[in-house]
């Protein structure tokens, strides 16, 4: 039985429209932009901040330690010198459900919330942030849980109990409810507000004066929602753009030829094996306690290979079940093809930072090959082309955007690309994944990533980035190294800008915390 659901590209975009109330007529009646944030009121301030990025952080349950707290522990240093936090998606585990926020987030991260001291009193739909907290959507925020798989997951728990079964899949009765758990933890769904006290809503919320209109004003302490599941803003003239990469991440069709039909034998036979494999993890898992009983670490392997597994059979069947027609958010690409190119014309804007789920580029071992990764890349590719396209001689040798944040891998990673004939040549990329759950290691293959070249007399392989820095699991048995993490990254003055990028670990070895010191970069 499949563990999850993913809802279709079309259904997600619909929903969150719907939740925000997207164009209604009393938000276009005031001129108001859905896809613009305001931090402060004040986008002009000192040149030099500093931020934090975490990703992939829900770590649900651990039997005898909790990565996500030692990672809020480590981050709570750095919070009275950092503006805000940027979290690259992945909000809760397995699934995106509320029943899980309670533990998954509101629990670890209670000292950035307001009422954070009695944590249990905090309704995952009343979170306040006392730090501006700017997450992004991942795939886990919109997964679903079968019913019959809730149903049985649920009533067998007192069986499981009573027979001390290692097993615990990490879900309740619901998954996220086609994204709505992550919707009212983060969004201001304007659905949700009595429709006579609409207008007194937007006019006390939506206050911020932009170059493209009013826009929701975010007030820690007070006011902290999100106007939409992508969005922009702007601080010390770095323009931040916010995507959700769950709609644009379908994979490509595969051929309708003979390599075509290779290439679907090969991934239906996948399928069987990933199949085959899970329900052998799954029979060791629900084997009664006993003197042979498995270590809490080893169970953890067990359980994120599981997941990783539920994964990968989620990405075979995409591929299998694509027709010519590929579901792709294009009012989504034409908006951040638009704003960049209007970033790039716009005095006083010295930079541009892009933050989503999916990363284009990653050497972890389960992501750098995947469908939905190199699909990412190349719909990402085709907006920087036109944008490279429209901005011209402006961008003077610059890269057209200066750093792109991702999760997804679960690891911390720094690449760069070279030339690679598109718009995102010579940008600086960091996978910020390694928060809290299941972390994966770097492929055998090596550190650098290559395109496949194709032409009439031959196929050669360019190379187009490479892996400067990989923060992931190593090690075997014992020896084994779990090193969670994320960053601190500090904006100089100056354009263009320059990110010392300090990596942040709390290193689970030998099952105990130790502390690791990772060298701060300049990018």
């Amino acid at each position: 039985m499949q563990f999850v659901s993913d809802p279709s590209t079309s259904v997600k975009i619909q929903k969150m429209n719907q939740r925000v109330r997207w164009q209604d007529p009393l938000v276009v009646q005031r001129g108001i932009d859905q896809t613009r944030l305001s931090l402060d009121g004040n986008e002009d301030n000192p040149s030099e901040f500093s931020f934090m990025v975490i990703g992939d952080s829900g770590s649900g349950a651990h039997h005898t330690h909790n990565p996500q707290r030692a990672i809020a522990e480590k981050m709570l240093e750095h919070r009275d010198d950092c503006r805000f936090i940027l979290h690259t998606g992945d909000v809760v585990y397995l699934v995106g459900s509320s029943e899980f926020y309670g533990r998954n987030f509101i629990e670890p991260y209670r000292e950035f919330l307001v009422g954070g001291e009695q944590p249990k009193t905090i309704a995952y739909d009343r979170m306040v942030f006392n730090l501006p907290f700017l997450p992004v959507l991942g795939n886990h925020d919109y997964y679903d849980l079968p019913r019959l798989f809730g149903l049985l997951a649920q009533t067998a728990l007192p069986i499981r109990r009573l027979l001390q079964s290692k097993i615990d899949f990490d879900v309740g009765w619901h998954g996220s409810e086609q994204g709505n758990a992550y919707a009212r933890a983060f969004m201001d769904c304007l659905s949700l507000i009595n429709p006579a006290k609409l207008e007194q809503h937007l006019d006390r919320h939506y206050i911020a004066q932009t170059d493209t209109g009013r826009c929701l004003q975010y007030e820690p302490k007070v006011f902290t929602r999100l106007p939409n599941r992508y969005y922009m803003f702007r601080q010390s003239g770095i323009d931040f753009f916010a995507l959700d990469s769950n709609t644009f991440n379908a994979p490509l069709p595969l051929s309708q030829d003979t390599e075509g039909d290779e290439r679907r034998q090969i991934l239906q036979d996948r399928r069987v094996k990933v199949e085959q494999e899970k329900q052998e993890i799954l029979k060791q898992l629900n084997l009664p306690n006993s003197s042979q009983s498995l270590d809490a670490d080893y169970l953890d392997d067990l359980r994120t290979r599981l997941e990783h597994l539920e994964e990968s059979g989620n990405d075979i069947d995409k591929q299998l079940n694509i027709n010519s027609i590929v579901p792709v958010d294009q009012a989504q690409l034409d908006w951040l093809q638009q704003r960049l190119i209007a970033s790039w014309h716009t005095e006083g804007v010295r930079g541009r930072v892009i933050f989503f789920h999916h990363p284009p580029y990653v050497t972890e071992a389960t992501k750098w090959d995947q469908a939905q990764t190199l699909a990412i890349r190349c719909r990402l590719r085709q907006v920087l082309n036109r944008v490279v396209a429209a901005v011209g001689k402006q961008a003077e040798g610059r890269p057209i955007v200066d750093l792109v944040l991702n999760g997804h891998a679960h690891c911390f990673e720094y690449l760069r690309t070279g030339e690679t004939g598109h718009g995102d040549a010579h940008i600086n990329w960091l996978v910020c994944g390694g928060s809290g759950y299941s972390l994966r290691r770097q492929r055998p293959e090596g550190t650098d990533l290559t395109d496949s070249l194709l032409s009439a007399r031959n196929r050669a392989d360019h190379l187009v980035a490479r892996s400067h820095l990989f923060i992931g699991r190593t090690g075997q048995g014992l020896e084994k190294r779990r090193p969670y993490s994320f960053a601190r990254i500090d904006v100089k003055a100056g354009t263009p800008p320059k990110f010392v990028v300090r990596p942040l670990v709390a290193e689970r070895y030998r099952h105990e915390w130790v502390d690791r010191w990772v060298e701060p970069f300049e990018i």
